[in-house]
């Protein structure tokens, strides 16, 4: 007998509407319940957040460094520099378009930047520091990762191997399940406290105009390497519509990966390019997930009264493009993995993060059909690059490509 399994975008949507519903009748002493086990979870996603931030990025830096040589370089700064595109474009046009959305009646109503302005407050609350600075996890990180590409022993890269796993079960069996629940109260709070209309209107709004920028970046994408490659961008685009509608069903990068491999063959990209670069990119190139954190992280800072300034996010996306590498293969990967950038670097508090997390799952199907549609016109551009020579390839050897790629 087949288990019944709700996914993680449903149970998010049913934490959502649960929590805005009884939210209207429900005695606060039940209430506070809830807002004690956000305060708990809060403090344990704080103390995890440099766990995840080393478990993940070093061993997926480390194997990223053992690839094909040329080709890697190659393919890598495309997939880099159309992620980083993909944040400052989204920067620009929500600094363009967000100020509008975000009215000064949910400026002032929506004070999530604050939990201690919240009318519930947790029965008690139980302290639980981090073992290390956002910033120093993630300069070790770096510096660890890098130094085990670079050096021959396997002591290390084993022992990083097994903490990743650790980490992975971690987010898979503590978090990812006690997410929806967290979500419930921070929703269950703001309703009680009044700030849960203006809130969801902006989400609604938010949601519209990213809808529409991933689309556009699509169009950009596609362009240039219809230019490139010297064929038809929309002809391209339309070719990959099939990896797209699966990528909208499966949300999941690796489930797609057969489809976007024959879909960017039918495009006319050689099969020795296409079966290394589709593998690779579904590791290292997350546009779509980059856009919708960059949108979400304004939209939020904004609805806060946050500072947005050009300084801050121009480090906040450069930073993004290298942690998202670290996202796929794990469950929320994306967004878990840039909670460290977004405590350390723009200022986010445990409250920020939950909506965050809330208005990232969301569009979870979108951004991932972002990423692999974008994956085809990197294979494009790649093999307009290298495609006329003799490659003999073999793909990186990071446990993420190796699971995706044997989905078939």
């Amino acid at each position: 007998m087949k288990k019944f399994r709700i996914s993680l975008l449903w149970q998010v949507l049913i934490a959502i509407a649960t929590g805005i519903a009884l939210g209207q009748f429900l005695p606060v002493p039940v209430a506070r319940i809830f807002v004690t086990f956000n305060g708990l979870f809060g403090n344990f996603l704080t103390f995890a957040i440099p766990l995840i931030i080393i478990g993940l990025i070093i061993p997926a830096i480390s194997d990223l460094g053992k690839g094909a040589g040329r080709l890697l370089l190659v393919t890598a700064a495309i997939a880099y520099g159309s992620t980083v595109f993909s944040g400052f474009f989204t920067y620009f046009s929500g600094r363009a378009v967000f100020p509008e959305l975000i009215t000064e009646s949910a400026h002032t109503a929506a004070i999530i930047d604050n939990p201690g302005n919240m009318a519930l407050k947790p029965y008690f609350t139980v302290e639980m520091p981090a073992p290390l600075d956002i910033m120093t996890a993630l300069l070790l990180s770096f510096c660890i990762g890098l130094g085990l590409s670079a050096v021959k022993g396997d002591t290390l890269r084993m022992a990083a191997a097994d903490f990743r796993d650790i980490v992975s079960l971690l987010i898979a069996k503590v978090i990812i399940p006690l997410l929806p629940l967290h979500i419930f109260g921070i929703f269950l709070n703001m309703t009680v406290s009044g700030q849960v209309a203006s809130i969801i209107s902006v989400f609604v709004k938010i949601i519209v105009v990213i809808f529409i920028l991933h689309i556009l970046l699509l169009l950009v994408q596609f362009v240039l390497a219809g230019i490139i490659g010297r064929k038809n961008p929309l002809r391209l685009l339309k070719n990959m519509l099939p990896a797209y509608a699966t990528a909208l069903g499966t949300q999941s990068s690796a489930a797609t990966i057969p489809v976007t491999l024959a879909q960017t063959i039918k495009n006319g990209v050689s099969k020795n390019i296409a079966t290394f670069v589709i593998p690779l990119c579904a590791t290292i190139h997350l546009s779509g997930s980059t856009m919708k954190i960059t949108a979400c992280a304004m939209a939020i800072m904004m609805m806060s009264g946050m500072p947005v300034n050009t300084t801050d996010f121009s480090g906040f996306i450069l930073m993004l493009g290298i942690t998202m590498v670290a996202a796929p293969g794990v469950p929320g990967g994306a967004i878990m993995a840039a909670l460290g950038i977004l405590e350390g670097m723009l200022g986010f508090d445990e409250t920020a993060q939950a909506l965050m997390i809330a208005l990232y799952i969301a569009m979870d199907s979108f951004g991932t059909a972002c990423n692999v549609t974008g994956d085809g016109a990197i294979a494009v551009i790649v093999d307009r690059i290298d495609g006329k020579k003799k490659i003999s390839c073999s793909i990186p050897k990071t446990k993420t490509v190796f699971q995706i790629y044997t989905i078939k």
